[in-house]
């Protein structure tokens, strides 16, 4: 089998199809709880602890750094070794996020196939016609042949 008839049967196989639907929609919803977090959770956890944001938490661990300088200004200084556990918190809450949504799609998933499985186990079952014996055909015909004389 060519190179190429192989690998076009491997790319339109139907699992491959839906791993590359779930990735690009998954790349979406990335952004979307992004945006989430930037935008509504982190205003909100920057007021409670009174910083404008994580992104600009760092501690200088070798050089010099101005006092309230932003993150990139540290790091723009030569021989500064910049621990930046700010941008770390907030992938931590983005993951974190992201889980729980993850997780709870899954379990909405779950409960409306949980529930159309027991709607179909509930339905009454469709009873079908119950065919004539050998004996009521028998005498069906017995009957007739009797009418016919």
């Amino acid at each position: 089998m060519g190179f190429l008839k192989e690998f076009k049967e491997f790319a339109v196989k139907g699992n491959v199809m839906d791993l590359a639907v779930g990735v690009i929609i998954g790349g979406a919803f990335g952004k979307i709880v992004t945006s989430v977090v930037n935008d509504v959770i982190m205003p909100v956890v920057s007021a409670i602890i009174g910083t404008p944001d994580f992104s600009n938490m760092y501690l200088v661990l070798k050089g010099e750094a101005a006092d309230g300088a932003p993150l990139a200004a540290a790091r723009g200084i030569d021989g500064n070794v910049v621990f930046a556990y700010g941008s770390f918190i907030t992938e931590v809450i983005n993951f974190t996020l992201l889980a729980l949504c993850v997780f709870l799609m899954v379990k909405g998933i779950n409960k409306l196939r949980k529930a159309e499985e027991a709607a179909v186990e509930e339905a009454p079952a469709v009873e079908e016609p119950k065919a004539p014996s050998q004996e009521d055909l028998l005498a069906e015909i017995r009957d007739l042949l009797k009418n016919q004389k």
